[in-house]
């Protein structure tokens, strides 16, 4: 608190933060579990294409597995937004998880949280999820392409499973100031996901992926839909550094983060 000119106390909004003050926003951090209604459409895809798209330690998991999920986030009273993810299957030291390669969310608040915090790869873009009767449609888009889309209709209700926890791994790292390489070695995070379901459908349709020169997640073919389930979920998230790893591991792979404007400047 500080005296103002009539000597009247006032707040200064971007001045130092109380211990207590911090430590809700920490909490804040890991623990919001809002709902969201969520599509998630699982593929087989090309097995020598996954494994080149992941960064060591990561390996390929036994099954080429990829997924593409749309939602829609309602966080009461606060704010209601879009989220998606394309991501592939692989394993660190015997956890099995997934890897994510684009992660568009439609607010800047949503953006900054979980990719300065968990290293989430996530950039702006427009994300929604439509059900209407049984119809059921996702898009995912950035910089004027619709590069992931889903349309079908559910076909049956599916009983709700049990509470679980599912592992995702991100590499956190900044690019150095002098704009080479990284300005120290990333850390490999384990980002776990407490998930509740409240209900949850079969679908079936079809899952285009289509080209994008930022996010070219159509490299990655649909070689059959394993599965494809909408329905409403709450998930805790948190995040852990599992290691160290070499820069000169993730460099490469860089620009799966940042988009690679080297195709504007070559026009």
């Amino acid at each position: 608190m500080m005296p103002t000119a009539k000597g009247v106390a006032m707040v200064v909004r971007y001045a130092a933060k109380t211990p207590e003050q911090i430590r809700s926003r920490e909490v804040e951090k890991t623990s919001v579990g809002a709902w969201s209604t969520v599509l998630v459409a699982t593929f087989e895809t090309d097995p020598a294409i996954l494994a080149s798209v992941l960064p060591r330690p990561l390996e390929p998991s036994a099954t080429p597995l990829a997924k593409v999920t749309f939602a829609t986030v309602d966080i009461p009273g606060l704010t209601t937004f879009g989220a998606g993810s394309v991501s592939v299957q692989c394993s660190h030291e015997g956890t099995l998880g997934y890897y994510c390669l684009v992660m568009p969310m439609s607010t800047e608040q949503s953006v900054i949280g979980g990719r300065e915090t968990f290293g989430e790869p996530k950039k702006l873009g427009q994300v929604a999820v439509e059900l209407n009767g049984d119809s059921v449609r996702g898009t995912m888009a950035r910089m004027g392409v619709t590069f992931a889309e889903f349309a079908g209709h559910t076909t049956e209700t599916l009983e709700v499973p049990a509470p679980q926890t599912r592992t995702d791994f991100y590499f956190k790292a900044l690019p150095a100031p002098d704009g080479k390489g990284l300005d120290a070695d990333p850390s490999l995070v384990y980002c776990t996901r407490e998930e509740t379901v409240r209900w949850v459908k079969a679908c079936e349709g079809e899952l285009d992926l289509r080209d994008s020169r930022f996010d070219p997640v159509a490299d990655l073919p649909v070689l059959s839909l394993v599965g494809v389930t909408v329905g409403e979920r709450s998930a805790i998230q948190r995040g852990q550094i599992h290691s160290k790893v070499p820069a000169e591991w993730i460099v490469p792979f860089m620009h799966q983060r940042y988009d690679d404007l080297s195709p504007t400047a070559e026009e």
